[in-house]
């Protein structure tokens, strides 16, 4: 895909734009109105599945999720038309699999609901079906009633398994068996977050919501923080809400690299000049949206690997990427990172999951404080979710269909541009 993305490292070779410059960069996105018929068309939706969500490197969790031999968890991938188990070998070894047994294509690991993601510890995976076992190597090692197969060769009939790779602790799935390696394709973003201190991040609080619009919808709500003075004014104290709406937003940093992205913005409140800026509870537990104010003593935190804050601006607050296609990583200033996920279940719905991680606590000041961060994100979010709900309503009316996107909204382009990009390039592969 190199070459479709002449402009993705364009960035390196310009002094830092002047406000309202940053589209202007990558003239490869353009400027004019946006189309979002690629967010309401079922047609389209079905190339995405299969050039993009049966092709690319997808996160599907942390190695935390599977610490000792036998622990496993089970992901479903509507999009790609399979649901996978990961499981820690005997060997240590993280490996995935087609939740499939090799008989009759039963699930093979589920508990009371086929279609709900299960997780736990066991010896081997056996199937609820007819019984047969494989162990944590995917080997099959005991059929039922074996004699009463004909010419049957249990070491042809183990589990089918699936491309595994790991980058700072993230655990990622590719179907596909000739894609590029997961760290050439993560990019110089992974690169330059490498040694970040996410392994030490393991009080982990998790949210997840069935979302009624295009999956790329909601990624363009948090690639942009143009709509928060608006959309999240109520979160703010009297008189600072109407500060930040006269103030706008102007990102401090935008970046591309091939299908990827990132944004870097202002710290705000972490923590504020004047206390009377934030709410009572803040002021008291000492966090908020922007986290707990008081940094955890982890290394990699000081100094900061050479990604985090690129521009290396002393009003930086948070970096939020996007490794294409569905997930988020947002390193915050006082110390903790969250992940968003974007699970495709039809062109007009999605799983959307928001998880924030933290050091442990100590006491429980800390614990409060990282509680108070939580539910205040929680609150940000059913904002945005409640909104694409609408937004997507209105775009399958196609009354509109094209619309106005400004240099602050840089990044939905290129959302857009990279899924359309990648369904073009599948489609003609396919014709020639």
């Amino acid at each position: 895909m190199a070459e479709q993305w002449l402009g993705g490292s364009l960035m390196a070779h310009f002094p830092k734009p002047v406000e309202g410059s940053w589209t202007e960069h990558f003239p490869y996105l353009g400027t004019g109105p946006m189309s979002f018929e690629d967010s309401i068309s079922p047609e389209h939706y079905e190339w995405e599945r299969k050039a993009i969500f049966q092709r690319t490197w997808l996160n599907v969790g942390r190695v935390e999720q599977v610490p000792k031999t036998g622990s496993f968890f089970t992901k479903e991938l509507h999009a790609a038309g399979t649901s996978v188990i990961i499981v820690r070998d005997g060997e240590g070894e993280i490996r995935a699999f087609h939740n499939l047994c090799r008989h009759r294509g039963n699930k093979l690991v589920w508990n009371d609901y086929p279609g709900e993601e299960v997780s736990g510890t066991t010896r081997q995976l056996t199937c609820k079906y007819h019984g047969w076992r494989y162990g944590l190597d995917g080997a099959c090692t005991f059929v039922q009633q074996e004699q009463e197969f004909f010419d049957l060769d249990k070491a042809k009939l183990g589990l089918k398994s699936v491309r595994c790779e790991i980058w700072e602790g993230f655990v990622f799935v590719n179907l596909d068996d000739d894609a590029a390696p997961l760290t050439e394709y993560l990019g110089r973003f992974a690169k330059g977050l490498t040694g970040y201190p996410f392994g030490e991040m393991t009080e982990v609080y998790k949210y997840r919501a069935d979302v009624g619009s295009n999956w790329k919808l909601y990624i363009d709500a948090f690639a942009e923080f143009y709509h928060a003075p608006i959309l999240h004014a109520k979160q703010y104290v009297d008189g600072e809400n109407q500060k930040l709406r006269g103030y706008g937003y102007e990102g401090l940093h935008y970046d591309l690299d091939g299908p990827h992205s990132v944004q870097s913005a202002w710290g705000g409140m972490a923590p504020p000049k004047d206390l009377g800026m934030v709410k009572p509870i803040e002021q008291v537990l000492r966090s908020g949206n922007f986290g707990p104010w008081d940094r955890p003593d982890l290394p990699g935190l000081d100094p900061l690997p050479e990604g985090v804050n690129p521009s290396k601006h002393r009003a930086w607050g948070l970096d939020s990427y996007v490794f294409f296609p569905n997930f988020m990583i947002v390193v915050w200033a006082p110390g903790w990172y969250l992940t968003y996920h974007y699970w495709p279940t039809s062109y007009n719905t999605h799983i959307f999951e928001g998880t924030c991680y933290f050091a442990p606590p100590e006491n429980a000041l800390q614990r409060l404080r990282q509680e108070l961060a939580v539910v205040t994100f929680k609150e940000f979010a059913l904002q945005d979710c409640n909104t694409l709900e609408a937004t997507q309503t209105m775009l399958e009316g196609r009354h509109v269909t094209e619309f106005p996107v400004c240099d602050q909204e840089m990044l939905i382009r290129h959302l857009h541009r990279s899924a359309s990009d990648f369904v073009d390039a599948y489609r003609a592969q396919l014709e020639a």
